[in-house]
């Protein structure tokens, strides 16, 4: 009998996961890819000798990736090497005080009691309470929301028990901490999905708890191997990768995708298709206009996305002793915070991230040298600030915040390469709607049923992964889409 075809448009690591465990399970496997590499956001940025990583920069949640691997007979440790940091980070504030975020309960305590005395009581407390939240709600992430009466899971129901509904994160974390620093420090992770922690559903506590419970993994080579990793293993199973082929549009009968039709004008069947691309991005652009069903340019633009980021990669000719992982925090936190979300306009004084990840992997710099990655949250697209105008002032602005408050006095003396993304770049060169490389916001109007469901609604056969869909933006929850898109596609098609 001949194997069912499945198409994947788009090799990031979301359509990576579900080659892997389809093409694992017997299907016939195609992914197409429109770039000469694989893995999206989640590839790698070469710089002459230097090589960084072009979005995510960490791993959480390591256990998340080991079981997909054993899904498929397989394990983890013979395709991403990961390594635990401790310090997990370093965090700088305006006065000048540094709180150095420790995975060892025994340091992590000394610090806190060093840096912010008086919270400690508040800090186990918090703990415990997230310890169940998370064990409630993170199953709830690993199902798909189909229907609204799946609302009606038991899991679910004891979830929404301890889900904070209609509170912040930064809300929930002032039950716990007074001094406003500290709740910064428990709070920062909205980043992660592209939100303020007073605008950032209070659900989204868990983020700080997983660090803290689960810690922060680098993977030797840079979070590129992670793609690489699942495309070999997906390879391995017989799926076949093809790059440098983009696909034009999906092809319809009626409301039933069955297949794609490529950029050279090749029709391929089908009998599911999955579209693992930034969501908005790829609905305007892959489905014809007149198959749109609700997810029409209009209902699109209507939509509420996350903000987006100014970055600036360098290659430097010396190395900087300071922590893998550093944030460094405007003098007025939710200032900046509004600046980004509601008055879409740049800061002077932003707040910024830089990973020095040649502090822990000799690999991606020549020796003596080292890699700085330097992300500064900014307004997405809805902005309309002019950046080709904006970004060498900006850029000249940010290398001066690095000399004033993140130890590195001398950068502009050792700048060997050098490269810029602005919100303009995430959605020209990278296909990045309106820029905001978080995608779709996480509020609550577009969580679990109400977002963008696994297989599509208005659809049969066809399926998306990645941050645009449920459960949301991050790598251990876009594996999770992976997986659970798979999962349809395997039980719909055996039946």
């Amino acid at each position: 009998m001949k194997k069912k075809h499945i198409i994947i448009i788009g090799a990031g690591p979301g359509g990576l996961t579900s080659a892997m465990l389809l093409a694992s399970k017997g299907y016939d496997v195609t992914v197409f890819e429109k770039k000469s590499h694989i893995g999206g956001r989640n590839s790698v940025l070469k710089l002459g000798d230097f090589k960084f990583e072009l979005g995510p920069t960490f791993v959480m949640l390591p256990d998340v990736f080991k079981e997909t691997f054993e899904e498929v007979g397989k394990k983890m440790e013979d395709y991403i090497n990961l390594i635990r940091l401790d310090p997990m980070y370093r965090l700088g504030y305006s006065d000048g005080k540094d709180f150095f975020v420790h995975f060892d309960k025994d340091n992590l305590k000394k610090e806190i009691a060093r840096v912010f005395p008086g919270e400690l009581k508040g800090y186990d407390k918090y703990i415990t309470s997230q310890k169940l939240k998370y064990d409630r709600l993170y199953k709830c992430l690993t199902v798909p929301y189909m229907h609204w009466y799946n609302y009606l899971r038991l899991k679910l129901l004891r979830a929404f028990y301890v889900m904070d509904l209609g509170k912040s994160v930064h809300g929930v974390l002032s039950k716990f901490f007074k001094d406003e620093d500290f709740k910064i420090a428990m709070a920062f992770q909205a980043k992660y999905l592209g939100m303020s922690p007073w605008k950032c559903p209070g659900a989204f506590t868990i983020l700080s708890y997983v660090e803290h419970a689960f810690g922060v993994y680098h993977p030797v080579g840079g979070v590129c191997k992670i793609s690489e990793g699942l495309a070999k293993a997906a390879t391995e199973s017989g799926a076949e990768i093809k790059l440098n082929t983009p696909v034009k549009e999906v092809i319809f009968d009626g409301k039933k995708a069955i297949g794609v039709e490529l950029e050279n004008g090749e029709r391929i069947e089908a009998d599911s298709v999955i579209m693992n691309a930034d969501f908005a991005q790829g609905i305007s652009h892959l489905i014809p206009e007149d198959k749109r069903q609700k997810f029409t340019n209009k209902n699109l633009e209507s939509r509420a996305y996350s903000c987006s980021t100014f970055m600036i990669y360098l290659g430097l000719s010396k190395k900087y002793d300071i922590p893998h992982h550093n944030i460094v925090f405007s003098s007025n936190y939710k200032r900046n915070t509004e600046e980004i979300y509601e008055n879409l306009t740049l800061s002077e004084d932003p707040s910024f991230y830089i990973q020095n990840a040649s502090m822990t992997d000799t690999s991606l710099a020549p020796e003596g040298k080292s890699t700085l990655y330097i992300l500064v949250p900014a307004p997405n697209l809805n902005s309309k600030i002019d950046w080709e105008k904006e970004k060498q002032g900006y850029r000249d602005l940010i290398i001066s915040k690095l000399e004033e408050r993140a130890d590195l006095k001398d950068i502009r003396e050792h700048i060997e390469v050098e490269k810029i993304i602005t919100p303009n770049d995430w959605e020209n060169e990278f296909d990045v709607y309106k820029g905001a490389v978080f995608n779709l916001a996480h509020s609550l109007d577009q969580m679990l049923y109400l977002r963008p469901h696994n297989r599509l609604e208005g659809y049969s056969n066809l399926y998306i992964v990645g941050g645009g869909t449920h459960p949301g933006s991050g790598l251990p929850t876009i594996i999770e889409s992976g997986r659970i898109s798979a999962r349809l596609i395997d039980g719909e098609l055996k039946e």
